[in-house]
């Protein structure tokens, strides 16, 4: 958020990787400046540009899969046994890590951190749910016309991974949940995500994706599998649609992203990905974390974009930052 915040106020605009923070406050204060300065931001939600994702968002919408009453979004992955402790180890040479660590704890630097492995730590990240769920979220939220959820329950823990460890002996563990579901209740339909280390789904044949059930038939948005629908209707064959990639190995469309960033600046319109639609995105998970760590429900003001009837719960949506970094004025 800080860097965001700064290069706004420069007059910079701002590509800026997903999600927009780790708390609300930061989010919000990146949405305020941006807002206020004019300043174009692309967030990299490139699953909002992807062709087979506009194209199934256009078949969504159409009607053709009914009334839908259900969506749930979903990333499983293979268990690998209870975490081992990643040993404790100097710094790489030329990394600056008080400064990586920046406004969150200065904690002892393990391998286990970098480059990706700081999602799963909850001093830095909000785990798999703020990683991949986002994503996935966001997709829910595209296709959706209700801005926010109404209620935010979330379960969930470390049945593979066990119990984090934090020994300065020793090492340190992940501390994330690796199993964990979030109900979303909106007005008109309810949004589930989960995750898990289990065994996936072979009778569902997808991994990754949301599912979006309708009167008509379900609705499979995924990744490297495109688009399917399946009708209620046996008599019906699915339709299908396959995934195209501008960098077919990793599975992304950033060269699209990037260049619809670069058109929105160059002629002034909203990118793709814009701060607004994204800190949405990004606030759900946030949330559902809220939750997770509390152990209970959350009642949702999205007008006034706040946690109702909760001190407790509301006291997250920000966090603590270390000397001499200052939280971001306005959140």
């Amino acid at each position: 958020a800080l860097p965001s915040i700064a290069a706004m106020k420069m007059g910079a605009h701002v590509f800026v990787e997903k999600p927009t923070s780790p708390t609300f406050g930061e989010s919000q204060a990146m949405l305020k400046v941006a807002q206020e300065t004019g300043r174009t931001v692309q967030v990299g939600l490139h699953r909002r540009i992807g062709p087979h994702h506009v194209s199934g968002m256009d078949f969504l919408k159409s009607g053709r899969v009914g009334r839908i009453g259900m969506v749930r979004m979903f990333v499983n992955s293979s268990g690998s046994g209870p975490e081992e402790p990643s040993a404790h180890s100097q710094v790489p040479r030329g990394m600056d890590w008080d400064r990586w660590c920046g406004p969150a704890p200065l904690r002892p630097y393990c391998r286990k951190l970098t480059p990706g492995g700081w999602r799963h730590f909850l001093d830095y990240a909000n785990g798999t749910l703020g990683d991949w769920g986002v994503h996935w979220i966001d997709q829910m939220l595209w296709w959706s016309e209700e801005p926010y959820p109404k209620t935010i329950f979330s379960t969930g823990g470390r049945p593979i991974s066990g119990p984090p460890v934090f020994d300065p002996k020793n090492g340190s563990t992940t501390d994330a949940p690796d199993t964990q579901t979030v109900t979303f209740s909106f007005e008109s339909f309810t949004a589930i995500w989960e995750h898990r280390k289990y065994a996936g789904s072979p009778q569902e044949n997808h991994r990754i994706g949301a599912y979006f059930y309708g009167s008509e038939g379900v609705f499979h948005m995924g990744w490297r599998d495109g688009w399917t629908f399946y009708p209620r209707q046996s008599s019906q064959s699915p339709v299908h649609q396959e995934p195209s990639f501008d960098h077919q190995q990793d599975g992304h469309n950033l060269t699209l992203l990037w260049r619809d960033f670069m058109d929105a600046v160059d002629h002034g319109k909203q990118p793709v990905a814009g701060m607004e639609s994204s800190h949405r995105s990004s606030v759900l998970p946030m949330l559902g974390m809220i939750s997770y760590r509390l152990g209970r429900s959350l009642q949702w003001d999205s007008s006034r974009e706040t946690i109702l009837g909760d001190p407790e719960a509301l006291s997250l949506m920000k966090r603590s930052y270390r000397t001499p970094w200052a939280y971001p004025l306005g959140a």
